[in-house]
């Protein structure tokens, strides 16, 4: 009984204390479930920013990734520049020698080898001809000089003859004047 006593004390105080507590435990109920629920929305707001930097961190290394990538772009355009500026160079080098080298092959082509031999053939037959005909003259003018030769032998013998035969005119002239 005395328990049971006890324990029915232990009842009365504790509703008594409840009964005067129990405004400030409901304060204090209240109280940690508003700091419950504030703590569960700070933790919602610490979660939404987690995920958010964990965005732009995906987003800074994404973003370091395309500024990496544009250095690298940029680097390749102004080597692909300096090459094209070189090659522009060597073109243009390319091109003038070309040019000389067309000049060359026209001077050359004046004197093209079929061309030429052609004109050889051409020239060593009108030299064979003026040869022939140049025999022909000559064997027409050694003729033409033997004949004349002849002739003026011929001339020679009778201006021998006439000269004979005057001094016998004369004599002849004076016999019959006489």
């Amino acid at each position: 009984m005395l328990t049971a006593k006890n324990l029915e004390r232990m009842i009365e105080l504790e509703n008594k204390l409840r009964a005067e507590y129990q405004e400030q435990l409901d304060a204090k109920t209240a109280l940690i479930e508003s700091g419950a629920k504030a703590l569960e929305e700070k933790q919602a707001v610490v979660d939404k920013q987690l995920e958010q930097i964990r965005e732009l961190s995906s987003q800074v290394t994404e973003n370091k990734r395309v500024d990496q990538l544009n250095r690298e772009l940029n680097n390749r355009s102004d080597n692909l520049s300096e090459k094209i500026a070189t090659q522009k160079k060597q073109l243009k080098a390319l091109q003038k020698d070309l040019a000389e080298e067309r000049a060359e092959v026209k001077v050359l082509k004046q004197f093209d080898p079929a061309k030429m031999k052609k004109n050889l053939d051409a020239s060593k037959k009108k030299l064979a001809e003026r040869t022939t005909a140049n025999d022909l003259l000559q064997k027409s003018l050694n003729r033409t000089k033997n004949d004349k030769a002849e002739l003026e032998h011929k001339v020679k013998e009778l201006e021998a003859k006439l000269a004979e035969l005057e001094p016998v005119e004369e004599a002849e002239a004076e016999e019959a004047a006489a």
